[in-house]
């Protein structure tokens, strides 16, 4: 099994910590996404992943993209521990709460996307980190309010971390990473305090993989 990612992407860090909750091994290669104008963008690396991103995974002779999608392939191939509830309704909240995060949130912080602001509106960094905040901002307050009416429990949907979870944390330091205060969810920040505890979550973060460079 053969993982591309780099260290501070976001869905590379949800795919991280979904190995490490499972107690998955997989062989790394570090995919620079700014080293050479990105080495993402090299034909070796497109033959793989079309549309130039990390997450990858490679295993036997299949290859994986999108990581939501490398999650729950995981999650049915590898049964235990779960990382979605059981119970239908709860398990389309978990997921809907997830999609915040990966389908509404982050595609509008990433790489490419700030980029293109850069050179087409020549947005300086205070700009970006502005756009970033509010976006972000956003998302997380959606994310909040639908743990609103949840039980008070461990975990956003039960007793275990899951797919919610692995989507958060790593959103949690990208709303670090561009300056937006946390204050305004206390939910959220209970939820990752308890996850970062947790050695699946801490092992995963971005300062601890091997290709961790300075900001």
């Amino acid at each position: 099994m053969i993982f591309h990612g780099y260290f501070r992407s976001s869905s590379a860090y949800r795919c991280r910590i979904a190995f490490n909750l499972k107690n998955i091994g997989y062989d790394f290669v570090s995919v620079h996404l700014r080293k050479g104008g990105g080495q993402q963008k090299l034909p070796v690396y497109t033959a793989l992943n079309p549309q130039a991103l990390v997450p990858t995974l490679e295993v036997d002779e299949e290859v994986m993209t999108q990581s939501l999608a490398i999650i729950e392939w995981l999650d049915e191939t590898y049964p235990e521990p779960p990382l979605l509830p059981t119970e239908p309704f709860v398990r389309a909240k978990a997921r809907a709460f997830a999609q915040v995060i990966a389908c509404d949130i982050h595609p509008l912080q990433n790489l490419r996307v700030l980029a293109y602001l850069r050179e087409t509106f020549a947005a300086d960094q205070a700009a970006l980190d502005i756009w970033c905040q509010r976006w972000i901002g956003d998302g997380l307050a959606a994310c909040e309010a639908l743990l609103a009416g949840e039980p008070k429990q461990a975990f956003a949907f039960g007793d275990r971390p899951g797919l919610a979870e692995i989507c958060l944390i790593p959103q949690m330091f990208s709303a670090d990473r561009f300056g937006l205060s946390l204050e305004a969810y206390p939910r959220l920040r209970r939820l990752r305090e308890t996850c970062e505890a947790l050695p699946a979550f801490a092992e995963a973060h971005p300062m601890k993989q091997p290709d961790a460079e300075a900001a």
